[in-house]
Parts: structure tokens; sequence; C-alpha cells
């Protein structure tokens, strides 16, 4: 299972809502594209400010390195490691890029793939919007995992494991 971190965009002009389908879903973890082609993907997601940031560090490394004598084995260790580090810092370049431009990180969900967290979190969205407007139907969908189960047996008072509810005999 994958940790998609979501992101709401800034509000257009003349817009009430945001609109769902500009929601941005970053997938938390090893980029292998990121980590084999670095300036190619930073170009593909418009990370200027890191493109610029690895083309500086990159030419600095080949024209540094062998000016002080390093071997050009360990001159393409080096320059591997750089783009084993844009791998793996893949994500947060692209949280940073958001952040910086005003949008808003409204929650993290989990799923198999990126289709499944974005039904999981739509639904949960939808949920709480029934939920802050009373006026909604707030019956659960056939997508919830409460539907079909009837209320009595969804509001049981049972005791779930170590929190007994208060007032009641030890």
């Amino acid at each position: 299972m994958s940790i998609y971190t979501v992101y709401e965009p800034p509000p257009r002009a003349r817009e009430s809502a945001p609109d769902p389908e500009r929601f941005v879903f970053v997938r938390d973890g090893f980029s292998a594209w990121a980590f084999l082609l670095a300036p190619l993907w930073m170009l593909r997601h418009r990370l200027w400010l890191a493109f610029v940031g690895y083309v500086i560090i990159v030419v600095a490394l080949s024209l540094g390195l062998p000016a002080i004598g390093v071997p050009a084995t360990l001159a393409n260790v080096v320059t591997a490691l750089v783009s084993l580090l844009v791998g793996l810092e893949a994500a947060t370049l692209r949280r940073f890029k958001l952040t910086r431009r005003g949008w808003r990180n409204v929650g993290i969900v989990v799923g198999d793939d990126l289709e499944s967290a974005e039904r999981r979190f739509f639904d949960a969205w939808m949920n709480k919007s029934r939920l802050d407007n009373p006026s909604v139907n707030a019956e659960p969908r056939s997508s919830s995992p409460v539907a079909g189960v009837p209320m009595a047996r969804r509001m049981s008072s049972d005791v779930l494991g170590l929190f007994p509810q208060p007032g009641v005999p030890r």
C-alpha cells in the first residue's frame, strides 16, 4: 500500500468551492523515474528551482572532482548518489513546490494505487461535507464500509478494548 499526501489548489476567481479535478495526490516513497532520469523528471513536474539546483550541483561535481584528482569511477559514484538522493526526495520536492505556490495540504490517504487512494479520500471528503451540511441526506452510500449495517448495531454501547464507559463499575 502506498501513502499519498493530498493537496488542494488555491481557489480560482469566481470559484466558491475547490474543484476536485484539480486536487493533487503526491505518492510518498522512492521514485525510480526521478532516480533514473532526474533532470527530465524535474522538467516534467515543472520543478524549475530543483532543476537549476541539480544542474549546478552536477556541473560543479563534474568539473570539481577531476580538478582535485578524484578518479573517474569515484566521480561517477558521486553523481549516482546525487541521483539516488533525488529519487529518495522526489515527493518532498513536489510537496515543497505545491506549498510554495499556495496549495493546501488537506490530508493523507493510503491506497493500493492512485485510483483507490482517490476513491477513499473523496468518499471521506464527501461524508465530511455531509456532516458539515445537515440539510444533505446523511445516509451512508453503498461504497461506505458501514452501509447495510443496521443503525442499532453501529451505535452499540459495547466496550471495545481497555476504554470502559464513564460511571460504569469496574
